[in-house]
């Protein structure tokens, strides 16, 4: 797969809300997430971490809504921007988040995330 191609079906997991299954299907087993942040989950390595990111995720906010555009393609990487209307659980504010994930591919498989907000 071209990474064209990894972005079209990428992008179409998420614009599905199967962040999930794009994770599973298209993670290389050494994949990188970088964020924005300082803390724990600023960088992350391996498909098993980034699952447990997303478990984290979901269960600590209420999501309200989520959109994602793109992809926006160029060489090996893309884009794609998100919003998101989400409550935290724990202190239970209402946040409207908007970020970039970039992406990296090689070999059909995405080796690294990384987030701008």
């Amino acid at each position: 797969m071209t990474a064209k191609d990894v972005a079209e079906a990428f992008a179409e997991l998420c614009k599905a809300d199967k962040h999930e299954q794009a994770g599973d299907r298209y993670w290389a087993e050494d994949v990188v997430s970088l964020e924005a942040m300082d803390g724990p989950m600023s960088e992350l390595r391996g498909r098993a971490a980034l699952k447990g990111k997303g478990e984290w995720w979901y269960a600590n906010h209420e999501i309200h809504s989520a959109t994602t555009e793109g992809p926006f393609v160029h060489g090996d990487q893309f884009a794609l921007r998100f919003e998101m209307d989400v409550t935290a659980k724990e202190s239970g504010q209402r946040m409207k988040m908007a970020e970039i994930g970039l992406y990296t591919v090689r070999d059909g498989k995405v080796v690294e995330e990384r987030f701008f907000y």
